[in-house]
């Protein structure tokens, strides 16, 4: 047998002598380049596939579930672990942190003595999630066979087998469906979910994502006398939706939003943003969350680069430039105290729906964007009617402005929610239609009740333990 071996030497004089004239170089020269800018153009081409969500569901409890601050304070004594000064400090909390009376707490605070069981936190997350997702299904009329992959967010409350696998149980999902359970991640998880659907859609094709977002307050309830811990007892409540998401072609003209960005910004390097909200044990060894000081500066902090990648996506070319005028002329000319000019958001999008994280967040986050009580609304609204229900709140806001025949076909939606980490996300819809409410939207019943004119005094942000 003949072998020929070579070597990098050897190679030069194996291979037949180009002719090197000058046409020889530009024809080489030439083919370079094209493989060069296919090359880039392969490297940074984005995925052509397009997702689109069909329709969500958000879960609305039972009346009997209902509950204003006056009995929220009744069931707190009646519990037992409210001392005297803690309870005019939570009373003064419930009184200024933006919800009104028509919230909903889990079924187990209704007992007579406060003492949750597993059976009771799984109870309140299953009514939740699936009565929020026979909604979904039913409306949209998607087979449980048919979708590939499920997310589900659920902050504090995490049981096994997974919630996942409880969803995939219950409803009999094929066996090679994709599935995530994300814990621990706050109240951005559900909109961090959107980002992660997207992209496995980009890469799973013909396939449908459902993403579930709801949380279980039942055994996160705190009852010791640390002042830091007490603004999750008055905040937070009962809450769910499901998402359904699909990157088919033909779902193009049935779906209500097609999916444009998702942004996401962590800032859990930094001590302050990490300790700002912290799930811990106190002095007397009773678990809770606490909640410091640092947390609006925290949030700022963290939501600042996300609206920056905001505007750099979707701002229009005016905005752009009056920002970096002013930006530069401060930096050369800083004698003139001329104003850091804020880009105007409204011109760019058409709803802006920021997690309700709480008033004061609220509060300073359209202080620093300018924004108008109109704008906020449905943020506010959602607040005082139902509460923070951690990361399915931003859909309980869109099922608002489309219960109030607000959302017109080619409008942009903007979601942005925030939470523990800290982390800040940011998604952008667009509107296939005009969107019409239907029967199953949860403020259906009510929506020519708001909005409602509310009046809160100043937050009581100083959480300095009590002596």
């Amino acid at each position: 047998m003949f072998t020929m071996k070579l070597n990098f030497i050897d190679i030069p004089e194996f291979l037949p002598h180009p002719v090197l004239n000058s046409n020889t170089v530009v024809m080489y020269l030439a083919l370079f380049m094209c493989l060069f800018l296919l090359l880039f153009f392969f490297m940074n081409k984005k995925p052509s596939c397009k997702v689109y969500l069909i329709d969500f569901a958000c879960y609305k409890p039972p009346a009997s579930q209902k509950c204003s601050k006056h009995f929220v304070m009744k069931l707190a004594k009646q519990h037992g672990y409210l001392t005297e000064e803690t309870e005019d400090f939570t009373r003064n909390l419930l009184e200024r942190c933006g919800i009104g009376d028509s919230t909903y707490l889990a079924e187990t605070f209704f007992k007579p003595s406060y003492k949750p069981l597993m059976k009771d936190a799984r109870r309140e997350v299953e009514m939740a999630i699936f009565g929020s997702l026979d909604m979904l299904l039913g409306k949209t009329g998607v087979r449980a066979d048919n979708i590939g992959i499920l997310i589900v967010n659920c902050c504090i409350y995490n049981t096994e087998p997974s919630l996942s696998s409880m969803i995939v149980n219950r409803y009999k999902f094929r066996e090679n469906i994709i599935t995530y359970n994300i814990v621990g991640m706050g109240c951005s998880a559900g909109l961090l979910a959107t980002g992660l659907a997207k992209r496995l859609l980009q890469v799973h094709h013909n396939s449908y994502a459902l993403i579930v977002s709801t949380e279980s307050i039942t055994e996160n309830c705190y009852v010791g006398k640390d002042r830091s811990k007490f603004l999750i007892n008055c905040l937070f409540r009962v809450g769910g939706a499901t998402i359904l998401l699909s990157n088919r072609s033909s779902d193009q003209h049935n779906s209500k939003y097609e999916l444009l960005h998702a942004i996401h910004d962590n800032t859990s390097s930094s001590d302050r943003s990490y300790n700002s909200i912290f799930r811990e044990e106190d002095n007397a060894g009773i678990t809770g969350v606490n909640i410091n000081k640092d947390l609006l500066a925290a949030a700022i902090d963290t939501i600042k680069p996300n609206l920056i990648t905001v505007g750099r996506l979707i701002l229009p070319l005016q905005e752009k430039l009056a920002y970096q005028v002013t930006y530069i002329t401060r930096k050369l000319l800083p004698s003139l105290n001329i104003q850091q000019y804020m880009p105007n958001y409204s011109k760019a999008v058409d709803h802006f729906l920021p997690h309700v994280g709480g008033k004061p967040v609220l509060d300073d986050l359209q202080n620093t964007l300018g924004l108008s009580d109109e704008v906020m609304e449905a943020s506010r609204m959602t607040l005082y009617r139902y509460g923070n229900t951690s990361s399915s709140s931003i859909w309980y806001e869109l099922a608002y402005v489309e219960a109030k025949d607000r959302v017109k076909e080619g409008d942009k939606v903007w979601h942005l929610s925030f939470g523990s980490g800290f982390k800040c996300s940011s998604v952008i819809w667009r509107a296939m239609k005009t969107i019409d409410h239907g029967d199953d939207n949860p403020w259906t019943d009510e929506i020519g009740q708001f909005p409602v004119t509310v009046e809160f005094g100043p937050f009581p942000i100083d959480f300095a333990p009590s002596s």
